[in-house]
């Protein structure tokens, strides 16, 4: 199994972002990675999603859309509207003209 240095770790999370991706480039699981992430002390990037969660229905509040909001957070529409419903409310999405 490879070993992997905390430096390289954290820039390999910064540019491939997720643990599979990281584990892919190395031959070794998600599963590895996120058990170098522990001894490490390193937090996932997903931790941060809770603050994310926040600001995009901040911005939803606000009246923007799920389109707008997506594109401006770097996330895709379906994904920005499912965590507008998950937090109870209905997205905004406009409807096509036919």
């Amino acid at each position: 199994m490879p070993r992997i240095s905390k430096m390289e770790l954290l820039k390999l999370q910064k540019s491939l972002k997720t643990d599979a991706a990281i584990g892919e480039k190395f031959g070794i699981t998600r599963q590895a990675i996120h058990q170098f992430r522990n001894l490490y002390g390193i937090p996932s990037l997903q931790a941060k999603n809770d603050k994310r969660n926040a600001y995009i229905i901040s911005l939803h509040k606000k009246g923007l859309s799920g389109v707008k909001i997506a594109k401006k957070v770097g996330l895709c529409v379906s994904q920005t509207c499912r965590i507008i419903k998950n937090a109870g409310m209905k997205s905004k999405a406009k409807k096509k003209k036919r």
